[in-house]
């Protein structure tokens, strides 16, 4: 039957070498038991990959992640039954851990924004300690990120914006699925242009590693759906008619130079001149200058 030994995966660094961890509740603290531990890999989409096996009298057992038989990137199980000592032929039914993802993730996994200024936080972390292999002061993961337009409709430049071109991950204690975290913002390019809803991605690559673990590393990329959004206009023409961002129509006759529109948020304003283009029956004015800034 099954004991409900509830399996799971924990990273440990030991000795400054990253392992993982299979714990699990004996069946009752008198059970003079054994346990049959499988570690396996996800090899494919529905396949795993046997990696290491044991028997042990322990509730956990550990696994290096030497960069061979377990790399970063993969996705971990284990794989437990137990049985009583001198009765290995009586094993309780086999349970399954759940898959522990060794690597770097991104959380969000996927961003869907819009073009409207908004900033959206990304996070960055480490599901396994990061190991310090010297005495100074390298103790980091520095990750060089970058971002790529994915084939929309109009080819172009990526259609969104970092406010880091990297980020460190410094090691601290593991909690959840965090051994490290570092955190991005997002922005969506706005640039007045009709071009469809877009999507890019932003990808991560660790720089000059010193542990061999990360050095053949490529962390799974993260997609940003960025959705169009209507160009805002204003106009002031012929003799000014002015109508507003906001559909506001309305005439001015005044010479001299003013201020059209500014932003709140961003360094941007535009001025028009006006000169007086009448007669003496009537005064009228027309745009005879602009200046954008």
């Amino acid at each position: 039957t099954s004991l409900a030994l509830h399996p799971v995966i924990t990273p440990e660094l030991i000795q400054g070498r990253v392992h993982l961890k299979c714990s699990y509740s004996p069946p009752s603290p008198e059970h003079p038991g054994q346990y049959r531990v499988l570690w396996s890999r996800l090899s494919s989409p529905g396949k795993r990959e046997q990696v290491h096996h044991e028997t042990t009298p322990q509730p956990f057992s550990y696994v290096e992640m030497d960069g061979a038989n377990l790399r970063l990137g993969d996705t971990v199980f284990c794989t437990v039954t137990a049985f009583r000592r001198g009765s290995p032929e009586q094993q309780s039914l086999p349970e399954d851990s759940k898959g522990f993802y060794a690597g770097i993730k991104f959380l969000p996994e996927s961003l869907e924004i819009a073009e409207d200024g908004k900033e959206h936080v990304l996070t960055v972390l480490s599901t396994v300690p990061i190991s310090c292999p010297g005495q100074d002061d390298s103790c980091k993961i520095t990750l060089q990120l970058s971002t790529e337009d994915l084939g929309s409709r109009v080819p172009g430049p990526p259609d969104i914006a970092l406010s880091a071109c990297q980020v460190d991950l410094l090691p601290e204690p593991c909690s959840g699925s965090s051994c490290a975290a570092a955190t991005v913002t997002v922005t969506a390019v706005t640039d007045f242009a009709q071009d469809g809803n877009r999507v890019s991605r932003v990808s991560a690559q660790p720089v000059a590693p010193r542990d061999l673990l990360w050095r053949a590393y490529t962390p799974r990329d993260v997609k940003v759906t960025v959705r169009d959004l209507p160009t805002g206009n204003c106009y002031s023409f012929t003799d000014p008619h002015i109508i507003t961002f906001d559909g506001w129509r309305y005439d001015s006759y005044k010479i001299g130079t003013f201020l059209l529109c500014r932003s709140d948020s961003q360094p941007f304003e535009v001025h028009v001149r006006q000169w007086d283009c009448g007669s003496h029956r009537s005064a009228t004015a027309c745009n005879c200058g602009v200046a954008a800034r």
